[in-house]
């Protein structure tokens, strides 16, 4: 089946790019970036920014990024995929993530959600040399072969923020 990807979420300077591959089924149901209760995602980013927004509304955790200057997308424009794995992405089409840097100059560094982000985003988008791409652990419920902690995933997460100087 075919999916398309949702718009950014993106406010004014953005500092950080967050990047997934293509959004759950679950999150494209709803049209909320990282909507799955068993996704770590806002968990950690509110762990980040010291925010309770695991229980926050779509609303607030859009403000609370863009106020922190942090963007999200995804590398995938569309694809095909039955369910929600990466691994069953086919076909994929990429974002057009470099005019995205482009038209949001302020965005030094790229993390990338997953493993299937970042070979999807180093395969298909061509960055300039001054963009700091990072493999950050994925942030989904689905158990693989390189799982994480959430310590562990957390503490990576944070590392990046702090290189993108969006957190102390």
């Amino acid at each position: 089946m075919r999916i398309e990807s949702m718009k950014p979420i993106v406010g004014p300077e953005p500092k950080l790019l967050i990047v997934g591959s293509m959004p759950g089924a679950k999150s494209l149901a709803e049209q909320q970036y990282y909507a799955h209760p068993r996704n770590h995602f806002w968990m950690i980013i509110g762990d980040l920014f010291g925010y309770p927004l695991y229980e926050a509304s779509y609303q607030m955790k859009q403000e609370i990024m863009m106020d922190h200057h942090v963007a999200v997308w995804d590398v995938l424009k569309h694809c095909e995929r039955e369910g929600s794995l990466d691994q069953d992405i086919r076909s994929e089409v990429p974002n057009d993530v470099q005019s995205f840097l482009e038209r949001h100059p302020h965005i030094r560094t790229i993390g990338c959600n997953g493993r299937k982000a970042y070979d999807s985003l180093t395969r298909h988008v061509p960055l300039h040399e001054e963009v700091y791409i990072s493999y950050l652990p994925s942030t989904s419920p689905v158990p693989g072969r390189n799982v994480k902690t959430y310590e562990q995933k957390r503490d990576a997460w944070k590392n990046l923020f702090k290189e993108a100087a969006i957190i102390e």
